[in-house]
């Protein structure tokens, strides 16, 4: 699927808001060092999975808020804020496959919610992805299906279990 047409692009968290995030994160503390045991949380810097061992800053991340800085956009009630591992340094970002529309493989899971925005921040609906024995259509699928509304300006993808964002894709 490298250089697909799609509706939309995906991101990792920008490499500026994850220096400020590694100082104070959005909620206004200071980033809490954990020692990831067993490996394979999912990490938003560079839309990989961690390695069992391996040292993670677990910070407070506000994607719409983000987004609305840039954009001008009013999220009001739905800026949320929630945690997401971030590498303690740069790390580089996303694999220059996502840049082509490689869906990276570190966001996937068994359970994934995708949520629709409008382009003022406001939520337009949702869907529930399920890979394995109970899937839906691929996640790329559903993406393209909800960027078929017009209206739809970003989605995001996070995981059902904790309800954490995992990633964010915008319009093309």
């Amino acid at each position: 699927m490298v250089g697909m047409n799609r509706r939309y692009e995906m991101s990792a968290i920008a490499p500026e808001v994850l220096r400020v995030l590694r100082g104070h994160d959005d909620a206004g503390n200071a980033p809490r060092i954990v020692v990831d045991e067993d490996g394979g949380n999912p990490l938003r810097c560079c839309l990989g999975r961690s390695k069992a061992g391996e040292t993670l800053a677990l910070v407070s991340y506000a994607p719409l808020r983000r987004w609305a800085e840039e954009t001008g956009a009013q999220p009001g009630p739905y800026n949320e804020v929630g945690p997401v591992f971030i590498h303690l340094d740069d790390c580089g970002g996303a694999a220059p496959e996502v840049a082509e529309g490689v869906f990276p493989e570190g966001v996937r899971g068994k359970h994934r919610v995708l949520r629709a925005y409008d382009a003022d921040g406001s939520i337009l609906g949702g869907r529930l992805v399920r890979e394995g024995a109970e899937a839906t259509a691929p996640i790329e699928e559903e993406l393209e299906e909800l960027y078929g509304d017009p209206a739809v300006a970003v989605v995001h993808v996070r995981a059902v279990e904790f309800g954490c964002f995992l990633m964010a894709t915008r319009r093309s």
